[in-house]
């Protein structure tokens, strides 16, 4: 396994692997704190591809003023040494001088998808994250990335993204990976206390409250909205940002639920960690399965 930090020779080594080996590459961009999370898309990456790349950059134009910027989690030791036992090929760990040289003026918009939730709620945020995947794509040139289902927005941005800027580069969603409690995983999850790691798991249960009002016969936005809003507000270490029931593919608004996926979204502050999370229901074929603990 091969640490790189320089884009220039990450370019190098990617163009190598396509051209003069013919082998797929994989990427499973992250920000580092790996967790089983990133784990399981690094697994799917290893299955599916001959070279797995696995990029850790806390990429600073997707936070905002005020924001976690500089204490979110960096151990690039821990991280490379989880790794380490999962056959990755190389680390790409660039500094942002790397990313975003002097001058850097460029900047990706997706317009529509990146106004709303978590758009609106963190302003530029996925401007940051369409512009750091674009130059990822671009020095990397992966067959395949991996996403997880728990950011569910922004892998409807990445996959509108790439249809839009004709990447070559297949986009691959796993599921949300959970704690025994239902707490999805997240690097954020280390901001957390005892108290406020028995408080977020609010959020799992009123997801799967919801899946099993939908399931019931419940058809109403509304209803639905209304009875994860009440059940997130009965812990009183969290603070409800917003509820959302939308569809799964486009977040157009619901007011009847019907035979198209539907994604219910959350975010709420637990203490001062701000958490998301998210359920996709689906009359055809089945719903996100959330199993009340």
């Amino acid at each position: 396994m091969e640490i790189i930090n320089r884009r220039q020779r990450m370019t190098s080594v990617a163009r190598k692997v396509r051209r003069e080996q013919d082998k797929t590459i994989g990427l499973v961009p992250t920000m580092g704190a790996l967790h089983e999370g990133h784990l399981s898309l690094v697994r799917e990456a290893r299955r599916m591809c001959d070279v797995v790349v696995v990029s850790i950059f806390v990429n600073p134009t997707q936070f905002a003023p005020g924001e976690d910027f500089e204490r979110y989690p960096r151990d690039l030791t821990k991280d490379t040494t989880i790794l380490a036992d999962y056959n990755v090929d190389y680390i790409f760990a660039p500094t942002p001088e790397e990313i975003y040289p002097k001058g850097f003026a460029t900047y990706v918009n997706v317009e529509g998808l990146a106004d709303q939730l978590e758009g609106a709620a963190r302003p530029g945020h996925f401007r940051g994250v369409a512009t750091v995947l674009t130059v990822l794509f671009h020095i990397i040139r992966p067959d395949f990335a991996y996403f997880g289902q728990k950011d569910a927005q922004q892998t409807l941005i990445v996959k509108r993204l790439v249809r839009d800027l004709a990447f070559d580069t297949e986009i691959v969603v796993l599921p949300t990976v959970r704690e025994d409690s239902g707490l999805a995983l997240s690097s954020r999850n280390a901001y957390l206390n005892g108290e406020d790691r028995r408080a977020a798991t609010i959020l799992y249960r009123a997801l799967a409250r919801a899946e099993a009002a939908y399931l019931s016969g419940e058809r109403s936005a509304r209803k639905l909205a209304e009875g994860v809003r009440a059940e997130i507000e009965r812990e009183p270490r969290a603070r409800l940002e917003y509820v959302s029931v939308t569809d799964a593919d486009t977040l157009e608004r619901l007011d009847k639920l019907d035979d198209r996926a539907v994604l219910i979204a959350v975010a709420a502050r637990i203490g001062q960690t701000r958490l998301i999370d998210n359920i996709v229901l689906n009359k055809q074929k089945g719903t996100g399965a959330l199993k009340m603990p």
